[in-house]
């Protein structure tokens, strides 16, 4: 699994020039699947992402975490976090998971999130998403099941 964690103070996706999720100050969360990810990996990167301490405190250090700060998640499934550029110029997407076992796992995901912040947005899983962001710092953090 792959979390590419970006601290935001605003984030929207929108499908079809609709706005389908938008948040204020906190994380937009692009989140790539494998094939072998389960709710146990879901569960250890939760953990990681919801505790980091990426935002800043009254003395400007990054000690605050998502928590401390109030914010908010945008989540957004994307399986072109897996892609292999090894061979050609034509990324291979074979070690993304399949539609059925990645949607199970982000509807995990999503379900697990909602019960430690209070404010949880998403796209819509395999639509065409137009995502928006202001990057505040610029502050980005990839998180890999494969190195935790």
């Amino acid at each position: 699994m792959k979390f590419v964690i970006q601290r935001v103070s605003q984030a929207a996706v929108s499908v079809h020039d609709k706005t389908v999720g938008s948040i204020g100050q906190g994380f937009l969360v692009l989140i790539g699947i494998s094939q072998e990810d389960t709710p146990a990996v879901a569960d250890k990167m939760l953990r990681k992402m919801l505790n980091l301490r990426i935002f800043e405190d009254e003395n400007g250090k990054t000690n605050l975490s998502l928590k401390d700060v109030s914010g908010s998640l945008l989540l957004i499934s994307q399986f072109t976090l897996y892609a292999d550029c090894r061979k050609g110029n034509r990324p291979s997407f074979t070690k993304a998971g399949l539609p059925e076992h990645a949607n199970a796992i982000y509807e995990y995901i999503l379900t697990a999130c909602r019960k430690e912040c209070p404010d949880v947005q998403c796209g819509i899983f395999g639509a065409h998403m137009k995502v928006a962001l202001t990057n505040d710092g610029p502050f980005t953090v990839i998180l890999n099941s494969e190195e935790l």
